[in-house]
């Protein structure tokens, strides 16, 4: 009886997200307020069709771990090298200021020293999976302003390895603080240096061996072998299970199965985490909130007041253009998802009375809710501050000195925003040179990295940081200018893949002569897809069209060009 219960309540769970969730993905809005709506909904503030939320919370925490280890997958070394001056500067100057000033009003508005300091730490981090998800969907994540923001995030998920080790040593009968700092920075630093030593030399062995066997199910066990595995030894080792699994994805970012392992944990990380937020939202009480309905506003709006203005300045202080600082101080204004893990932590532990707690779960969510609000007022405000474009090589160059591992696109016609969406939805930073000023000015107003240049000159390919590119993309429509382009990238750094688009054949040979490794010519490349469309229409299998597609593709459209060769010579015998 008591196991079917526990059933009921969590068929009652599923239910209220499968109906609550999609309406505020279909409004454009975060999963995570979703989830924490349809946990009010069933719970004992509402219509109490659950009245324990313990009955779940056990999965939730599981939801916890797998964050952390998803969150790990994505630290990867080389990435936090590229981008260490951002990250380990202007984001731990953020953190740090924030967490300082709001944890000086949290003591004078009279909570202990620990409350203060759970309270600055956890209000000082933003949401990364509402920021990169609301970046990733308008395009902008590879812009400044979109880099910059990123880089901010990577710290605040760097930071939460002390801080979950912070909470237990806080709640200790003689807590100090001091010597509780320092021993989570101690374990933090730790986590880092054991992912590093023994990541590529245990974890890629085991990972090869299970992905010869060609074993989906095998591969997706292994996983949650390392996952639960990692916590529980970590556990025993009288740290976090949490960071056990942040360490699991960080060793596992070190090896080429990363983004295999991401796709096999997500949805057990979606699930079991939403079913955690919703237990947060059960834990609402809608009544004492309506009661402390000014403390909250009060506290939203001093919060996101602090947390653009410490941003913005921060930004300012390390040379960022006003526009990219205006646009990230705002983006960056809302407190975060992980609020709601440590406040939870924090109450269950005793350092936090639930009253407090209560405002500071609703302060974070409604952060959370006008988070595109606030994003939209920076873009407002940034417009008037953003940069002439400018067609000198020393402006170009300050303003993209902090790039690195890119990719260079000439032209941003329609080819090139196609391209640099696609770039930008991976996370893969781009710089792109166009001649048109009309068109620099309206994509420069909307914060992309799109500059005035001409791509056919080596000092404006230097400016632009070729040397430290990863690739080039040429789009531009005029096929002489392409041709100038790929001989002028190709003579400056001749080990850089570059990809051109062609009109047509004859077009593609002539850039592979002076220096293109892939060129794709635009008229058989559509020709080629039309067929492709036509054979499935008329009932040809898929595995029969993409094998035809790619014999096409094969040498680089040498069956297409020798067909095009016999009609020239049937055409000059008539």
């Amino acid at each position: 009886m008591h196991a079917t219960t526990h059933l009921n309540e969590v068929l009652i769970f599923l239910i209220a997200a499968v109906c609550v969730v999609p309406l505020f993905r279909w409004a454009r809005s975060s999963s995570v307020l979703g989830y924490l709506a349809a946990g009010v909904l069933v719970g004992p503030s509402a219509l109490a069709l659950v009245k324990d939320p313990d009955s779940v919370q056990l999965l939730g925490e599981f939801g916890v771990i797998f964050l952390l280890f998803a969150i790990g997958l994505e630290l990867s070394v080389e990435r936090l090298k590229v981008m260490r001056r951002l990250v380990f500067g202007l984001g731990a100057s953020q953190v740090t200021l924030t967490a300082v000033l709001v944890g000086i009003v949290a003591f004078w508005a009279g909570q202990s020293v620990e409350a203060a300091l759970v309270i600055g730490f956890g209000l000082a981090l933003s949401s990364t999976a509402f920021v990169i998800q609301m970046l990733i969907e308008r395009g902008e994540l590879a812009s400044r302003f979109g880099r910059t923001s990123f880089a901010v995030l990577l710290f605040q998920d760097l930071a939460i390895i002390p801080l979950l080790a912070l909470l237990p040593l806080l709640s200790g009968p003689d807590a100090n603080i001091l010597e509780a700092l320092g021993l989570a920075a101690l374990k933090a630093v730790g986590v880092v240096i054991a992912a590093i030593v023994i990541g590529r030399r245990i974890l890629r062995p085991i990972y090869r061996v299970i992905a010869a066997s060609r074993l989906q199910e095998l591969f997706v066990a292994a996983t949650l072998l390392v996952v639960l595995g990692s916590g529980w030894l970590m556990a025993l080792g009288g740290i976090s299970m949490a960071l056990g699994a942040f360490l699991a994805g960080l060793l596992l970012a070190e090896t080429e199965y990363r983004h295999q392992v991401d796709a096999d944990i997500r949805p057990f990380k979606g699930l079991l985490l939403g079913l955690f937020f919703m237990a947060v939202g059960m834990a609402i009480d809608i009544q004492q909130l309506l009661q402390d309905w000014r403390i909250v506003a009060i506290c939203l709006i001093a919060l996101l007041l602090v947390k653009s203005v410490v941003t913005t300045l921060l930004c300012l202080l390390w040379k960022l253009p006003a526009d990219v600082a205006v646009r990230a101080g705002t983006l960056l204004s809302q407190a975060g998802e992980f609020g709601f893990v440590l406040f939870g932590g924090a109450m269950i532990q005793g350092l936090l009375d639930r009253e407090t707690g209560q405002v500071l779960l609703a302060v974070i969510a409604l952060s959370m809710a006008v988070t595109p609000a606030m994003g939209w007022a920076g873009g407002r405000l940034s417009r008037g501050l953003a940069p002439k474009p400018s067609s000198g090589q020393e402006s170009l160059k300050h303003e993209v000195e902090s790039v690195s591992d890119h990719v260079i696109i000439a032209g941003f016609g329609r080819v090139g925003q196609t391209v640099a969406r696609v770039l930008s939805a991976c996370g893969v930073p781009y710089v792109a040179l166009d001649l048109d000023h009309g068109r620099v000015t309206h994509y420069r107003g909307r914060g992309l990295p799109l500059y005035y240049g001409d791509a056919t000159r080596v000092d404006v390919l230097e400016a632009a940081g070729v040397e430290h590119a990863r690739a080039a993309v040429i789009t531009v429509d005029r096929s002489a200018e392409a041709s100038r382009a790929v001989e002028a990238l190709h003579s400056r750094m001749p080990e850089l893949p570059i990809f051109v688009r062609s009109h047509d054949l004859r077009h593609a040979q002539a850039l592979e002569q002076v220096g293109a490794v892939a060129v794709v010519p635009e008229t058989v490349e559509a020709s080629l897809q039309l067929g492709g469309i036509l054979l499935s229409s008329v009932g040809i299998g898929a595995d029969d069209v993409t094998r035809v597609m790619r014999d096409f593709r094969a040498d680089n459209y040498a069956r297409l060009e020798d067909l095009d060769a016999k009609n020239a010579a049937g055409t000059a015998q008539k």
